[in-house]
């Protein structure tokens, strides 16, 4: 499970901006995760408490916003979830697009109290 690493990243990326800013306390971190990206977002969650364990995050909540795999159709520019139709455009049916978002992993908003 690589998603324990990425968490414990994630904690020292918030750790630097927090330090960077003077910050005290930080209430909710907000993770944005593309479905296609190689993070399960279940697993993000289980791994954060042990990521917080003793350290200034512990009473820090996780929020994670899922980004939807969206592609542009280049016959019909038609934008879809490539996940829903399989690849294919819903209007043209052609299997020619290209990606717009879904394999995002970022840290959105680290939101301060």
């Amino acid at each position: 499970m690589h998603e324990l690493g990425v968490v414990f990243e994630v904690i020292k990326t918030v750790k630097n901006f927090v330090d960077k800013n003077g910050l005290t306390k930080v209430d909710t971190i907000v993770l944005q995760i593309g479905e296609l990206s190689s993070m399960i977002p279940k697993y993000i969650h289980e791994c954060f408490p042990a990521a917080i364990d003793g350290t200034e995050f512990e009473d820090t909540k996780l929020e994670i916003e899922i980004i939807p795999a969206e592609a542009i159709c280049k016959e019909c520019q038609y934008v879809f979830n490539i996940l829903r139709h399989k690849s294919e455009c819903p209007r043209c049916e052609s299997l020619e697009w290209g990606m717009l978002s879904g394999k995002e992993f970022s840290v959105k908003e680290v939101i301060a109290c």
